[in-house]
């Protein structure tokens, strides 16, 4: 190819690379954020935190089910701010109460003695919005999204062609994007 037509094509790579990495940059971001926080998912709770809380409910005891209406577990909630969250309560035997509240925390309560753990789930605020644009909600961010999917391509290829000489594709460059492209194929061949 001619030096002219190189140049040009640099020129046109540098112009696309910068456009289409200005506006992606905050998707990339956020995809970079909530990507790390989903390859954790066996470390913590990408889209929520989990506290847990210890307590007791005054005897004589055994505790017997008759004794909670949905009133009496309401009660119960008062003190944890989650009234308006209560979903449901059930009875998994004769010794332990779980109450149900929305938005997936629990309340365990050991009837024979009162013994009870409040497993409070909160969303992680902005990462669980985060988390939720990579499992694809709608239709319309699928469209956005393959758009970016095909964009991340172009804005490779036009790194790759945008230098030239011994830090483009032919030096060093060259050098980099052959460990970056091995490392992967590792993974998926060992794997």
């Amino acid at each position: 190819m001619s030096d002219k037509f190189m140049s040009k094509l640099r020129k046109w790579s540098r112009v696309i690379h910068r456009d289409l990495s200005y506006f992606f940059s905050g998707i990339i971001i956020i995809y970079a954020i909530s990507g790390f926080m989903l390859n954790h998912k066996r470390d913590f709770k990408p889209n929520y935190t989990i506290n847990t809380y210890d307590f007791n409910i005054e005897g004589p005891y055994p505790l017997l089910q008759e004794q909670f209406t949905k009133e009496k577990v309401l009660t119960i909630l008062e003190s944890y701010k989650e009234v308006d969250n209560y979903n449901r309560h059930s009875f998994s035997d004769d010794e332990i109460m779980t109450i149900f509240l929305k938005g997936g925390s629990t309340i365990k309560v050991d009837l024979t003695n009162g013994n009870g753990v409040y497993v409070q789930h909160k969303p992680r605020p902005i990462i669980r919005q985060f988390n939720r644009l990579h499992y694809n909600p709608h239709r319309g961010w699928t469209i956005f999204s393959d758009i970016f999917a095909f964009s991340l391509i172009v804005i490779t290829i036009t790194g790759l062609i945008m230098t030239r000489g011994k830090n483009g594709l032919w030096g060093r460059g060259g050098i980099e994007f052959i460990v970056g492209i091995t490392i992967p194929l590792l993974f998926i061949l060992l794997a």
